[in-house]
């Protein structure tokens, strides 16, 4: 298959640069895993212009549909496992064995949830350890939980159970101090269901066939506490999912790649990157569509040989 354009990522960064690559008539591919990126994952949305309140899933739904409206390729449930570059021509190869030459590459392939690494997270994955609200919410009706972190995400985790399905929520965090929104913070007291532990370091996860506690250590009191819970759901950041480009790109101590954050361009001429994946300063979804729409425009000009 060869291309103009090859998208990695389908995520709103993603999306996007297929919009705008497809709006300029370039043959393009789009390769991803799923059509949410962590956007999809989200609970509830609450800053995308014109639309007041909905959902993750629901809005990169919408954001699917329009891109199906375009001529445009696909390749889901797919990952880049190699990746190498021939003169001005790159050459990827699929963890489905698909070859694929492009022109140009945009990088939009966001973050992948950060693990806890600690005992038992391993062995409790799929029987309470959760990485996603959205896809495992409703197992844990009329249990208790615990969500570990306390950013924005992990208020809004904490939020959307103690709301719609379960009876109780501890949420733990490591530091004393709490870095979610003021506006999270006070819907989750909102809720009467959600009690916050700071200075929690989590040291194990505990069951026999399916969670049923935690152990952490309580810096404030000095001492281990034990708590009963049905699941553990984590929430403690990401990594960017950028190992598979090797040395084509550059990144930051945080393995961010790199960009020229005018053009979206990466150390390599051809390859360009957009979104979360990046070292963009605020990780937002409107950030990363207004990357991704960047990011396809620099492709753009760099394939009819402009600046």
């Amino acid at each position: 298959m060869k291309y103009d354009l090859v998208i990695i990522g389908g995520g709103p960064a993603g999306i996007t640069a297929g919009i705008y690559a497809a709006r300029k008539k370039m043959k393009t591919l789009i390769v991803s895993k799923d059509f949410l990126g962590q956007a999809g994952r989200a609970a509830f949305v609450e800053n995308w212009p014109g639309i007041k309140k909905t959902s993750g899933p629901e809005l990169m739904t919408s954001f699917k549909e329009h891109l199906s409206g375009y001529e445009i390729d696909f390749l889901e449930n797919e990952l880049i496992s190699s990746l190498s570059k021939q003169e001005n021509v790159f050459n990827l190869i699929t963890n489905q064995k698909k070859e694929i030459s492009t022109k140009a590459i945009i990088v939009a392939s966001g973050k992948n949830p950060r693990p806890l690494k600690v005992p038992g997270e391993e062995e409790f994955l799929g029987k309470g350890v959760v990485y996603c609200s959205i896809c495992d919410g409703p197992l844990f009706a009329n249990k208790t939980i615990s969500v570990i972190g306390c950013g924005n995400s992990g208020f809004e985790t904490a939020i959307e159970m103690a709301e719609k399905y379960s009876a109780k929520v501890y949420l733990l965090e490591a530091s004393m101090k709490i870095m979610a929104d003021e506006y999270l913070q006070e819907k989750a007291l909102e809720t009467g269901k959600i009690e916050i532990i700071k200075g929690a370091l989590l040291r194990e996860i505990k069951g026999n066939q399916f969670v049923e506690s935690i152990k952490y250590f309580d810096s404030l009191e000095k001492q281990e506490k034990e708590i009963k819970v049905d699941g553990v759901f984590v929430e403690i950041g990401s990594v960017p999912a950028a190992e598979f480009l090797g040395d084509l790109v550059e990144c930051n101590e945080k393995g961010e790649i790199k960009v020229d954050h005018r053009t979206c361009s990466t150390k390599t001429q051809g390859v360009f990157a957009a979104g979360d994946v990046t070292d963009i300063r605020d990780k937002q979804i409107i950030t990363a569509s207004a990357e991704g729409a960047k990011a396809a425009l620099s492709a753009y000009y760099y394939l009819n040989g402009q600046n």
